[in-house]
């Protein structure tokens, strides 16, 4: 049976409250747009706060693009504790009177720039033979997460408020979990460590500054102007390289065929989208002269 609601699209920035989990927010966005379809472009974890982009209708066919860009976040990490879910939510597993110092901390930090390999905290969304890892964790199942390469483009200290505590920023690709950098420098620096707070200041196009709460979009919820704070879906694929086509390139391209696209200077084999009029088209791999479509947008 087709879901009910208004075909519906674009990207709605929500600053996400904590004590929410992404699912939920994204069926409270739902609801509030009565759109019929709905996801979002990377999860937070519940307590975490910040950038949560919602794309809707068709807008949610380039959410792939949102979640392989890059993403910042900024991070307080408790010294001297590790918990069993490398957060403040779980319970303290062991601890250290060690306290390292500024320099330290940023001589570590070092380590966790560029490619590294990571493995995700146990109480987290990957799935481990099918099953999500902490719903095995919950059970007190005995398992192993394998690491996986990530990639870091900074990390730096931005504060040091007391000796139990400091203040990190990150920016990094798809898949980073910031529990397990915490976790991971607690255990280089000698002294354990988790996260306490976390926010996500930047994802790909969108920042935490022109985030709605979830107060205002309750609000405005079910009214025209709640549709005004909608971004095109044009904002989801922001990193890729625009082609603009002609009327016959766009019916073509519509159709699921390859469309002859203006020249520029997109190279052979690369992914690029098409425009028409100023409307995304679709998505697909340029190849002289043509657009070979692997997405596309209904007008």
């Amino acid at each position: 049976m087709a879901r009910k609601g208004r075909n519906i699209s674009g990207w709605l920035v929500v600053d996400k409250p904590a004590g929410l989990t992404s699912t939920a927010v994204v069926n409270k966005v739902r609801w509030a747009f009565d759109a019929k379809k709905a996801g979002h472009a990377g999860t937070l974890d519940p307590e975490a706060t910040g950038v949560l982009a919602i794309a809707l209708g068709e807008a949610t066919k380039t959410v792939p693009y949102v979640t392989d860009a890059l993403k910042t976040y900024t991070f307080t990490m408790r010294l001297g504790q590790a918990t069993n879910t490398d957060d403040a939510e779980g319970e303290v597993i062991a601890s250290s009177d060690a306290r390292p110092t500024d320099d330290e901390i940023k001589a570590a930090l070092s380590a966790f720039v560029g490619e590294i390999m990571q493995v995700p905290p146990k109480f987290s969304a990957v799935k481990i033979d099918g099953e999500r890892a902490y719903k095995l964790a919950r059970e007190g199942e005995e398992f192993e997460v394998e690491a996986r390469p990530l990639w870091v483009e900074e990390l730096v200290m931005t504060d040091r408020p007391d000796p139990d505590h400091v203040t990190l920023e990150m920016t990094c690709g798809k898949g980073g979990y910031v529990r397990a950098i915490a976790r991971d420098l607690g255990a280089a620096l000698g002294c354990h460590g988790h996260v306490v707070t976390l926010r996500r200041v930047w994802s790909g196009p969108f920042t935490a500054e022109e985030g709605l709460t979830l107060d205002r979009i309750e609000a405005l919820a079910r009214t025209p102007e709640l549709d005004t704070h909608l971004r095109p879906l044009e904002d989801g694929l922001a990193d890729l390289p625009e082609l603009r086509c002609t009327a016959e390139g766009a019916a073509r391209l519509r159709n699921g065929n390859p469309g002859m696209v203006h020249a520029s200077d997109v190279e052979y084999g690369d992914e690029a989208w098409a425009s028409f009029q100023g409307r995304a088209v679709a998505v697909g791999t340029y190849k002289a002269g043509e657009l070979h479509p692997s997405r596309v947008f209904v007008a």
